[in-house]
């Protein structure tokens, strides 16, 4: 396979999935009503779970990321953590002040971390799609397979940093009560998305779509 083919497959697969809505995407839009960069370094967080999921997947344990009793487990622990996160989230709300941080009960690069390791998809695409390009790239050379992990954290980094600094910039123009109610709707979004994979937990693998 070509390489600047293969990259560029990893390209568009990795942006898209990083596109798609989801509780790290929430939170970025969270934290960055208060710092501008906070994108980069939840991204960052994102990334330093990646990296050693991308090793288990080399190493042929794909098969247990993307097992029926891990997805369940990783759907019902994370789905009541991010449950238990939103609401955290939602209370602190009410203390906001436009001119104080907003209060959170971890850092960007942990909040990353926490929001990746306890999303079931999130694995569920490292033991499938993720080890099929990492196989291929490792196939093409060891700096392809550098190239492929570069490419994709590209991707993370960017959009991330893009929605915390729009975040960031937006809220400079709107009032105390707007940005109550959209942070209130990032909390409750995050909640969404944790009944939605406590929900899925429960489904067999067969309706899982």
């Amino acid at each position: 396979m070509n390489i600047f083919i293969f990259l560029l497959q990893v390209f568009v697969i990795s942006i898209s999935g990083v596109l798609a809505p989801g509780p790290v995407t929430a939170a970025t839009i969270a934290a960055g009503t208060k710092s501008r960069h906070a994108g980069f370094l939840i991204s960052i967080g994102h990334c330093a779970v990646e990296l050693p999921l991308m090793v288990a997947a080399m190493l042929g344990l794909g098969f247990i990321m993307g097992s029926g009793m891990a997805n369940m487990l990783i759907g019902l622990i994370g789905g009541v953590f991010l449950v238990y996160m939103g609401l955290d989230m939602l209370r602190d709300v009410k203390n906001f002040h436009a001119d104080q941080p907003y209060p959170k009960t971890a850092g960007p690069i942990k909040t990353g971390m926490i929001l990746s390791i306890t999303n079931p998809y999130f694995i569920l695409w490292w033991a499938t799609v993720g080890l099929n390009f990492a196989k291929d790239a490792a196939n093409l050379g060891h700096t392809v397979l550098i190239l492929f992990a570069l490419v994709h954290w590209f991707c993370d980094m960017t959009w991330l940093e893009i929605m915390s600094l729009a975040s960031f910039k937006g809220m400079k123009l709107l009032g105390e009560n707007k940005q109550k109610v959209i942070l209130a709707i990032c909390s409750l979004a995050i909640i969404a998305f944790g009944v939605f994979f406590v929900i899925k937990s429960f489904l067999p693998p067969e309706n899982i779509t």
